[in-house]
């Protein structure tokens, strides 16, 4: 069983692993073992989830979740299947939890009399500069 917040737990039985092999270092014992976790979540149709967690994982815009709403995590970090499997769950749970937080809505907010001015100023004072960069010297 999964943990994420006091009110939200996920039990294993929502939880679908796969184990595989794993590229990278390691030699002769990354190609005999099943050391990789693929970890899968139906967020789409979970009932652990309150709906308003489930819509926002649904629409964020992550790579790791399908069409059909599954949530896919694969670990491959450790050379140990266990320490992978906790990886994966601990990254689920991450994921999970970051869906809890309700995003703070964005107060719209107008530039300043004095920022407006600076802006200005500082535009007139470059404008000046390039101007006196274009001079005929050949007259001289």
């Amino acid at each position: 069983m999964l943990i994420v917040t006091a009110s939200i737990t996920i039990p294993d039985s929502e939880l679908v692993e796969r184990f595989m092999r794993a590229d990278g270092p390691g030699g002769q014992h990354v190609n005999r073992t099943e050391s990789a976790v693929e970890l899968r979540f139906d967020v789409a149709s979970s009932p652990s989830l309150p709906d308003e967690v489930r819509e926002r994982l649904l629409a964020r815009r992550d790579r790791r979740m399908t069409d059909a709403g599954v949530m896919v995590i694969q670990a491959r970090r450790f050379r140990d299947q266990g320490r992978n499997r906790d990886d994966a769950r601990d990254r689920l749970v991450d994921v999970i939890r970051e869906a809890t937080v309700v995003a703070k809505k964005r107060v719209a907010t107008k530039p300043t009399r004095a920022s407006k001015e600076r802006r200005l100023v500082g535009k007139t004072q470059r404008g000046q500069t390039k101007r006196g960069r274009s001079r005929d010297w050949s007259n001289d």
